[in-house]
């Protein structure tokens, strides 16, 4: 319970923030930041209190060094985002230095929702054809606990695979914004963002990642978000 309760609201923080930042330095849209800031909020509190199961780890089931070193990985990935925002901002004129950076930012909160309400069941669900995986099979990190899962996360807990895929999600976006800097604006990045995350991310990981996933099928590896 404790991870159904805190997780949706910790991943809330960093968009709750960027929203209500963003608004402040730009008055005519605050309105959208409130709605947004309400909405978010309302959407992890309903999540809290969604009955899911949360698997525990038998005793043996889990693997010291790889539960260290993954932990070690995850962290190392979470840090590479808010550095991208620091030198993407250093790249722009000194007015867009915010907004640039805000760009990397954002990313922390919005992907990590949509990883959590269907992003992670897309690209590791129950496979359909090895295109696209169940979009209910995780959903709310409904089976995602502590246990290992016998095929992705064998000796580390199924939540810390979660993680570890949550981080390159998210940074994968923000690596874009170098691309454009200065000339979208900040409501086109959002949208460009969600759509990016579910209709080019999820399916790409799931074809490549998923062990039914059909390039996976192939022969095709790519260890970049790989565990």
């Amino acid at each position: 319970m404790y991870i159904k309760a805190i997780l949706p609201l910790k991943i809330t923080v960093s968009w709750v923030f960027s929203c209500l930042f963003y608004g402040f330095i730009t008055s005519s849209r605050s309105t959208y930041s409130l709605v947004a800031l309400f909405g978010l909020l309302l959407l992890s509190g309903l999540a809290a209190f969604v009955p899911v199961s949360h698997p525990s780890a038998a005793a043996g089931s889990l693997q010291a060094a790889d539960v260290a070193w993954m932990l070690t990985a995850t962290a190392f990935v979470l840090i590479m985002t808010p550095g991208l925002s620091f030198f993407y901002g250093g790249m722009v004129r000194p007015k867009n230095v915010i907004s640039t950076m805000l760009q990397s930012f954002v990313a922390l909160g919005v992907i990590s929702l949509l990883w959590y309400f269907v992003g992670f069941s897309l690209a590791y669900g129950t496979s359909w054809h090895g295109f696209i995986g169940n979009p209910l099979t995780y959903a709310l990190l409904n089976n995602v606990g502590t246990a290992p899962h016998p095929v992705l996360s064998p000796g580390i807990p199924f939540v810390l695979f979660f993680a570890f895929q949550l981080k390159f999600a998210i940074i994968t976006p923000a690596l874009i914004t170098g691309s454009f800097a200065e000339r979208v604006r900040f409501k086109g990045y959002l949208a460009f963002m969600v759509l990016f995350c579910l209709f080019i991310y999820c399916p790409l990981a799931h074809w490549t990642w998923h062990p039914e996933g059909f390039l996976r099928q192939w022969g095709v590896l790519d260890f970049a978000g790989e565990p």
